[in-house]
């Protein structure tokens, strides 16, 4: 079985040093918190994590979910590790203290999800679908539907979903058929099928409140006709105890790659009882509110999963033996080499390891402007975080799922034929993690995104507003020699992304569909970036404290080396994307469906 070792101490560097949290005064609730309660916080995540739902990520992966008269079992376990996550408050963490959270900022609780994630990817969903429909019902449901459904949601006492897709319609939310028709006293009757929903149903909780998109019968067409309702699975009585059965089932679970300790379910609403989240026909709006926040956390699990495939690989690298060194024997007292002397071997893991801490100190960087948006004193300033936040949505979900699951890749390479065996957990990883790439809008739709409404509706705004921050750090920068190697690399990257956006600027006026065509390599170029961006920054971060004299001299250094390497192997290949863009996005245009 894999073994994990949470990374509490990079989590304290970015918490602590590269970030400053414990420094944000201007952030509404950040003055309750301190470095001690931050590093208890996620130490119990990590136990938990660790001893309880880490060996039961094998099994449930082997058992799955079962759909018996109805009703969906979880794997043996799952129930009894729900009710301790339940009990032991993890849910709670950065919810409303006014429904029963703790309020704590998101960018310590990015952290915890990722330790969760880690450890055990299918179990993690079930509390994580349900932070999402707290996160769309806090945002914009009345005050009586905040009252009758979040606390128990919070808590995770109930379970959330949400319910988009359709057997005909993905990411083409305009041809969702699921109708709602009013059924007086508030409540709507919905009917329809929803396909691939994820914690449809299961019996860790007593009940499910399911976040459904569906029409109104005065709906206009498109996506502009559809609104949010929440269907609880057992109706809710006026005094909060749990009703008769709502008409609705898990027809189905989904037979799928991996993920198998999570009920992917089939679901059927005949005439099920829900309530309108937000206004009629805004059900879009409120629903987004959901999808980012899970588009948060399916970037978490795509450097989660990465994480533990990395931490399992490095154990094996080092413990196989394999031939000898090219240069010469390094271990005469055995029969073989370690693995780890291998260049390729050696390639295989710095590229994740690198991979791996820039993208962690990028999902800090994400959470914390999430954190200003919603808590800084002044609007400016959460207005300008709100957009950095936004333009960097599609980066956290799609570029750190890219990678992540590539690394997992490499990590199951480093076993060879061992990484293709269950017992040894890597193709479980590479199983589990695939989907990240796919749901909550694939990460060709994320791209899509990123260069036609992130970059180019908003004449750049938002690209140019990081692109200061980042020029700015260079300034601030340049005349120390010791981060010349950090600076060059961050320039040159940031070069290729500047011709890269002027390239796309200037060509997609003539010819729209080369935002399609250039729409991918330009997310692996912005993302590639931003990534060195953070780790000039882990850089500077890691110089400062050994110029003080810090006594963790092997940590700080090991930074500078990881920060090197990030540039000399990452960072380097913006040259190769930006040049794909330049000569392959017109000619991709001009195919016809016969030259395919």
């Amino acid at each position: 079985m894999p073994t994990y070792q949470a990374p509490l101490r990079d989590y304290q560097f970015v918490l602590n040093e590269l970030l400053n949290i414990y420094g944000e005064s201007e952030l509404q609730g950040f003055d309750e918190i301190d470095a001690d309660l931050g590093d208890a916080i996620l130490q119990g995540v990590a136990d938990f994590a660790t001893e309880i739902m880490l060996p039961l990520n094998s099994s449930g992966d082997v058992e799955g979910c079962k759909l018996l008269d109805g009703h969906v079992i979880a794997p043996k376990g799952f129930k009894e590790a729900y009710q301790q996550y339940v009990d032991n408050g993890w849910g709670t963490l950065t919810c409303d203290p006014e429904f029963g959270g703790q309020g704590l900022p998101e960018v310590i609780g990015v952290f915890a999800t990722e330790m969760k994630t880690a450890t055990n990817m299918a179990f993690a969903m079930y509390p994580g679908l349900t932070h999402g429909a707290y996160a769309a019902i806090h945002a914009h449901g009345s005050d009586a539907l905040k009252q009758k459904y979040l606390e128990k949601l919070v808590t995770g006492e109930w379970t959330g979903t949400m319910n988009l897709t359709e057997s005909h319609a993905g990411t083409d939310l305009a041809l969702l058929r699921t109708k709602a028709v009013d059924a007086g006293e508030g409540f709507f009757a919905i009917s329809g099928e929803k396909i691939f929903i994820s914690s449809g149903d299961h019996d860790l909780a007593e009940n499910i409140i399911h976040l459904v998109l569906a029409r109104l019968p005065d709906a206009p067409a498109g996506v502009k006709g559809i609104s949010l309702f929440a269907v609880p699975k057992y109706l809710v009585n006026d005094d909060g105890s749990i009703g008769d059965a709502n008409t609705l089932c898990a027809t189905g679970i989904e037979h799928k790659m991996g993920i198998h300790g999570n009920s992917t379910c089939v679901m059927n609403f005949d005439g099920a009882l829900g309530e309108l989240v937000g206004e009629p026909h805004q059900g879009l709006r409120a629903m987004f509110t959901m999808m980012n926040q899970a588009r948060l956390g399916v970037g978490v699990q795509g450097l989660g999963v990465s994480e533990i495939a990395y931490q399992n690989a490095l154990i094996y690298a080092k413990d196989r033996i394999q031939g000898r060194g090219l240069s010469g024997v390094k271990a005469p007292e055995m029969a073989a080499d370690p693995i780890l002397v291998h260049g390729d071997v050696r390639r295989m893991l710095m590229s994740q390891k690198a991979f791996n801490e820039g993208a962690r100190a990028m999902m800090g960087q994400q959470a914390l402007w999430l954190d200003k948006a919603e808590r800084h004193s002044n609007p400016e300033k959460a207005k300008a975080a709100s957009k950095l936040a936004a333009l960097f949505t599609p980066i956290v979900k799609g570029f750190v799922t890219d990678r992540g699951f590539n690394a997992c890749v490499d990590a199951q390479q480093v076993f060879g034929g061992h990484g293709y065996i269950h017992e040894w957990g890597m193709e479980q990883f590479v199983r589990d993690i695939r989907i990240a790439m796919i749901y909550e809008g694939t990460n060709g739709v994320q791209a899509l995104d990123l260069v036609g409404r992130k970059i180019l509706s908003d004449k750049g705004a938002a690209l140019m507003s990081w692109s200061g921050l980042v020029k700015q750090f260079i300034g601030e920068n340049m005349g120390n020699d010791q981060m010349k190697p950090y600076i060059a690399g961050l320039m040159d990257a940031s070069g290729d992304l500047e011709k890269a956006t002027q390239f796309i600027a200037t060509n997609a006026e003539q010819n729209p569909d080369i935002l399609g065509a250039a729409s991918m390599p330009y997310m692996q170029i912005l993302g590639i970036t931003a990534l060195a961006w953070m780790w000039a920054r882990i850089a500077s971060t890691a110089i400062v404290a050994l110029e003080n004299g810090t006594t963790e001299l092997e940590f700080y250094q090991g930074k500078l080396k990881t920060a090197k390497f990030y540039m000399n192997y990452w960072a380097v290949q913006t040259r190769s994307l930006r040049k794909q863009i330049e000569a392959s996005s017109e000619q991709l245009t001009q195919f016809n469906e016969a030259d395919f």
